[in-house]
């Protein structure tokens, strides 16, 4: 196996993959596209504006994955050619005046957070993964919730009612199936070597 394929201290999974700008674009690219159709999966959460959807997974696995420049990139990507009207934000939605858009930017912030978190070993195992996920979730929620409020008019305790409550369960399992995922992948690796 190459050099470029062992796993070192500050490394991110995407840093496996020799170094090209072509393989960073398309990182980028690619990680803007996994979570615009993981936004696709969503299910209407009854009283709230915001569906439940694969995108937050999506936004943090890209973030641990590619490291928070490409992270922050790709989720970037994501909101610009999502706000520009393409309709791939939660259930094939597009533009700026989404009462969810709040959460795309906190996205954004979360893909860089977890990435810097990666680089530093934050997805090496189990329990310090969970603690990234958490805090990931935690900077889309701190975005999301009050720009929901503020997009529709709701009171703060009413847009965490209605944009934070019913999705903590799913979080929960969307965290743990990245907390099993990343860690394996890198004991998985380390392995091959």
């Amino acid at each position: 196996m190459s050099t470029a394929a062992i796993s070192r201290p500050g490394q991110v999974l995407a840093d496996l993959i020799p170094a090209t700008r072509l393989r960073d674009v398309t990182l980028v690219l690619g990680g803007a596209a996994l979570t615009g159709i993981a936004a696709q999966i969503a299910v209407p959460v009854p009283g709230s504006p915001v569906p439940v959807t694969g995108q937050t997974f999506a936004a943090l696995l890209v973030g641990t994955s590619l490291g928070a420049y490409r992270g922050a990139a790709s989720l970037a990507v994501y909101a610009l050619v999502g706000m520009a009207g393409m309709p791939w934000f939660a259930q094939g939605k597009a533009g700026m005046g989404m009462p969810s858009l709040g959460y795309v930017f906190g996205m954004l912030l979360a893909a860089m957070v977890v990435g810097a978190l990666a680089r530093r070993g934050a997805d090496r195992s189990v329990a310090r993964m969970a603690g990234t996920m958490v805090l990931g979730s935690a900077i889309i929620y701190a975005v999301g919730v009050p720009y929901l409020a503020a997009s529709t008019g709701m009171s703060l305790t009413e847009a965490v009612a209605a944009g934070l409550t019913p999705f903590l369960i799913g979080d929960a399992l969307k965290a743990a199936l990245a907390m099993g995922a990343v860690p394996l992948a890198w004991k998985y690796l380390d392995e091959k070597r």
